[in-house]
């Protein structure tokens, strides 16, 4: 397990489009799926990785919490699957079925959309407002599998907080940190430092 951080993508970036099955449903999620909503969430996890298994059952209450609010969120994986079968599709599914995720899982097989997001480890996180620009990347909360501090998601809550009710985000943001991305080999993109 190498220790990594977000490459903290800037600030007022628009969200890459992309086309990804829902592991659970089969349908393809695209931005377009959460046309109308006032903002979106997209994060990388994977059901291996003990950063998100250290944060998952506040991940999927944050589902349950916002649903309703306006907030569209997708939670992607992206890791490579032969080489990882724990974070292949089914296990996901699993994963999505036992948290009771509110929100659709895709699976990236190409990694391309991990690399349009600049997406570099598990749990990464992404905040875009109703224009679809960037205003939060970054983590969860304080909390890690080897500090003792209590998982409350108060970061990214305090960015949901503020977007859905139009108040500037904070930008004085911390990087999350976690697994690496598992890239395919020679599919490296050329932000995630080795």
């Amino acid at each position: 397990m190498a220790e990594t951080l977000s490459t903290m993508l800037e600030l007022g970036t628009g969200a890459p489009d992309f086309e990804l099955p829902d592991v659970v449903t089969g349908r393809m999620i695209s931005l377009n799926t959460f046309a109308g909503k006032r903002a979106l969430l997209v994060m990388f996890i994977c059901p291996h990785c003990p950063f998100v298994k250290h944060v998952q059952d506040e991940l999927a209450r944050i589902g349950k919490d916002y649903e309703g609010a306006g907030l569209g969120i997708v939670a992607i994986s992206a890791n490579d699957a032969e080489a990882f079968p724990d974070d292949a599709p089914p296990k996901l599914r699993e994963m999505s079925d036992n948290l009771g995720f509110r929100f659709p899982f895709c699976y990236d097989e190409s990694q391309e959309t991990a690399k349009a997001y600049q997406a570099a480890c598990t749990p990464d996180f992404f905040v875009f407002n109703s224009a679809r620009n960037l205003v939060y990347r970054g983590q969860l909360d304080d909390s890690r599998p080897s500090n003792k501090a209590p998982v409350t998601g108060k970061d990214l809550r305090a960015a949901l907080e503020a977007v859905l009710n139009d108040r500037p985000v904070d930008e004085n943001q911390k990087a999350s940190i976690g697994c690496n991305i598992k890239w395919k080999a020679g599919n490296e993109p050329h932000y995630f430092a080795k």
